[in-house]
């Protein structure tokens, strides 16, 4: 739907400063930099604390827009051939325009609002409902006062089904929202602490998300009390539907699949989920209750059920070949998100040739002629160098694009007559379908810098995190460890799966890599083990919380606190002294501190803890009990006169899975996420998340007598072929290895370390073993065990997963 100035005007109660009649509007710009088809575009000028819009009138009015929403005077001599309505506030405008957008629309909506799995929840529904419906959608996660009203100004005439999310920060937002979503079915997700920051209560964030719909005929919503006693008064007027929990859907959860069973209308209905994890069986269930809803029956459901894979919902900037970027969006293809990853392209081409490779189009809405006229345009507007198109459709219609453009019927055609030389200083995105698995063109392209690679399976890391989920009682917490690099697997990429997870609270040894997590997005509380007093003040910056082991440590953060801006009570977390001997208040301290911590109403007890010495042996385990006993009277002491309640934590991995009877309220789980049993004891029941690999640099045959590697600490007695890999002790291969102690597995064989580990590479005996240069090398993952390689190093896991290098690239994975 198109309208003219004087409409936008009347429409946002703005007053006209300047009109020309230039013609009708169709897009809304809000970024100078991302201006196409300029003469149809309107710039609204947002004012807000970090960014002025009106500074960037003028770039805007040279690349072609005419037609201005300012919500401050300006001067109309610089701008002749425009037309600039002047309003009190352009972000209200922005959201009454795109309110009255949808109300000229009598089509279906599904709104999602909650704290977590909004985006997700979203994008399966659209994969499962894409076969009857048009759907038009909020790209990625533009849930925000901004991101909605461009998500709803998208609906057009030919679209049957509109899903939009939704998310607030501060109270009067939602009302705001609904009016211009104004869905017909709601849905909430979730009900956690993201964003909780500004509202009084819980019981209050839950009710101003409520406002979402107040309006909608249909409430899909998690059984939980607060919620339902809300939504009470409307249960008369509407259908409340209460999905269960996971943990009380769930029948069966082993490998990736899950079997759950929800009542339905008088009905128990079954299904099987392709999935283990709970938060992403809780956003199948959401979704499984949405299609009931909507008249699905139980066996189409599950026909869709398969369909859903892990979505990477953000668009991933990746080192390609030949000097070339790659910009990854391969989960899905419609027109909405061609545009922000193309706006995304542009952002970071930085002089290279753009280029994008994208697979046909499916459900667009539109007949197949008019879909690839507007992708043509769409590339054009974006200044697109070069063009791939890949798919049937993109084939029957290659007249449509550029005669440079090339064209192939499917990936496999693509992958086999690619050449390297066809991309060179090229940023390249790539965009397709599920159905063309386009994954496998991001593997080509990408830029191979070192052979060795890390592979971090995530899937595995979740099975770990509900396996020791599935030991604690109810309502204990999960505080997960992510200190020293996510233990050398990558902190921000595991912080972002355990958040999506639903884990309650991080750790870190030091400030500087809680704010890593922080400028990945990380929203969780995190609490940093060794807060230096030079990093007092960055830490409060960033809302991380301080472990406080001594009054020094206490008096230190104090003047930090009051220093800064932070928010008052600022939480800390008391670390006792009951036996380790490494940090930590002892029990002679306790009254003391208390009443310290009474005396000072600015610092809030989020949680007491101490550090078990020995959990993992059982020969200790007396001594374990009097810590814990130690540990009791000292928080029974502090939480008397201090009269605060606090979280009490003291089990790591071992004492998860060997005291059972001392979880508090909350446990550290650490070397156990990423496969490795602390006692030994649940190994069996734990995946392996690590895999490190190599591949072979070079294969040659040294006769009797020659010697291999650095001092000649390696001399054949026979005739033998040595293979070299790119691997060494600077990449975290232990030089304890050489000569003998360590292997490798090629081709499913051992092959022995021959001379001593090099700082880059290794020499391995491959005399009988089939192999080539390029073959891939297991340094250790399926046949050769983390614990027995750790065992080869005199080591322990933590200190082999903790001591590989960062040039090692992580590779991530998901079933």
């Amino acid at each position: 739907m198109i309208y003219n100035f004087a409409r936008i005007a009347e429409i946002t109660q703005g007053s006209i400063l300047i009109h020309n009649d230039i013609g009708n509007i169709g897009r809304i710009v809000l970024d100078s930099r991302k201006i196409q088809q300029g003469k149809e575009a309107l710039f609204i000028a947002i004012k807000g604390e970090r960014h002025d819009g009106h500074l960037f009138m003028k770039e805007v009015y040279n690349a072609g827009v005419r037609n201005f929403i300012v919500e401050q005077p300006v001067n109309v001599d610089q701008f002749p051939e425009a037309s600039i309505v002047l309003v009190n506030n352009a972000t209200n405008a922005l959201q009454q325009l795109a309110a009255f957008h949808r109300s000229q629309f009598n089509l279906p909506v599904i709104g999602i609002t909650g704290s977590n799995g909004k985006t997700i929840v979203k994008e399966w529904l659209n994969v499962m409902l894409a076969d009857e419906y048009n759907i038009v959608r909020s790209p990625k996660s533009y849930n925000s006062q901004i991101g909605v009203p461009l998500s709803v100004w998208n609906i057009e005439s030919t679209h049957t089904l509109g899903i939009f999310e939704a998310g607030i920060s501060m109270s009067g937002e939602m009302e705001r929202l609904a009016k211009i979503i104004q869905p017909t079915v709601g849905i909430f997700t979730s009900i956690g602490t993201a964003h909780s920051e500004n509202f009084l209560s819980r019981r209050q964030l839950i009710g101003e998300k409520l406002n979402l719909f107040a309006k909608s005929e249909t409430i899909l919503c998690p059984e939980d009390a607060d919620l339902m006693q809300l939504v009470i008064p409307w249960m008369s007027s509407r259908e409340i539907i209460f999905m269960p929990s996971v943990e009380s859907a769930t029948k069966v959860s082993q490998n990736h699949n899950t079997i759950v069973e929800l009542k339905w209308q008088n009905s128990i209905l079954t299904f099987d989920i392709p999935f283990s994890d709970k938060a992403s069986v809780e956003n199948t269930i959401t979704c499984i209750h949405c299609l009931l809803v909507m008249k699905y029956s139980s066996s189409e459901i599950q026909e869709r059920l398969a369909r859903l894979l892990p979505l990477e919902m953000r668009l991933q900037l990746l080192d390609g070949e030949n000097d070339c970027i790659i910009v990854n969006d391969a989960y899905s293809n419609d027109l909405q998100s061609l545009e922000i990853a193309l706006d995304f392209l542009s952002q970071h081409a930085r002089g290279h040739i753009k280029t994008v490779v994208l697979s046909d189009v499916f459900q667009s809405g539109f007949g197949e002629i008019e879909l690839h006229e507007r992708i043509s345009a769409l590339l054009k507007s974006k200044n697109i160098d070069a063009f791939v198109g890949i798919g049937k459709g993109m084939i029957r219609n290659k007249v449509k694009y550029p005669d440079s453009s090339v064209f192939y019927e499917t990936t496999e055609d693509f992958l086999q007559n690619k050449r390297n030389s066809d991309f060179n200083h090229a940023a390249i995105l790539v965009k397709g379908a599920r159905d063309f698995r386009f994954e496998r063109i991001v593997s080509v392209l990408q830029e191979k810098t070192h052979d060795t690679i890390l592979e971090i399976d995530l899937g595995a890391l979740s099975h770990n995190l509900n396996y020791f989920r599935s030991k604690l009682k109810p309502g204990v917490k999960v505080m997960a460890m992510v200190k020293a690099f996510g233990y050398g697997s990558g902190a921000h990429e595991v912080a972002s799966l355990l958040e999506f997870s639903k884990i309650d609270y991080l750790a870190v040894a030091y400030t500087d890599e809680g704010v890593s997590l922080r400028k990945a997005g990380i929203s969780l509380p995190i609490m940093v083990m060794n807060p230096e007093r030079s990093s007092l003040s960055t830490l409060i910056r960033y809302k991380l919380e301080p472990e406080i082991y001594s009054f020094r440590s206490l008096e230190n953060f104090v003047k930090a606190m009051h220093a800064s801006d932070a928010i008052l009570p600022f939480p800390i977390h008391i670390k006792l002294d009951t036996g380790m001997h490494r940090l930590g208040f002892e029990k002679a301290d306790i009254k003391q501190l208390a009443e310290i911590i009474l005396s000072r109403p600015d610092l809030k007890v989020a949680s007491v803890f101490t550090h078990l010495a020995a959990t993992d042996e059982a020969e200790h385990d007396d001594f374990t009990k009097k810590q814990l006993t130690l540990f009791d009277q000292c928080t029974d002491t502090l939480s008397s006169i201090t009269g605060q309640n606090f979280l009490k934590h003291a089990l790591n991995t071992g004492g998860i899975e060997r005291f059972e009877n001392a979880q508090y309220q909350m446990v550290r789980l650490g070397i156990g996420l990423y496969g490795i049993s602390a006692s030994g004891e649940d190994q069996m029941h734990l995946k392996s998340v690590s895999s490190l690999k190599t591949v072979i640099s070079q294969v040659r045959t040294i006769p009797d007598g020659d010697s291999v590697g650095y001092s000649r600490k390696f001399v054949a007695n026979k005739s033998l072929k040595i293979a070299t890999i790119p691997v060494g002790y600077a990449d975290g291969l232990k030089r304890s290895l050489s000569n003998g102690v360590g292997h490798v597995v090629i081709q499913g064989k051992k092959a022995p370390i021959v001379g001593n580990v090099c700082m880059d590479m290794t020499m391995v005996d491959v005399t009988s073993i089939d192999c080539i240069e390029g073959d891939e090398v297991e340094i250790f993952g399926r046949s050769i065990t983390l614990h027995e390689f750790a065992k080869w190093c005199s080591t322990i896991p933590y200190e082999v997963l903790t001591s590989l290098s960062q040039r090692v690239k992580r590779i991530y994975l998901q079933d």
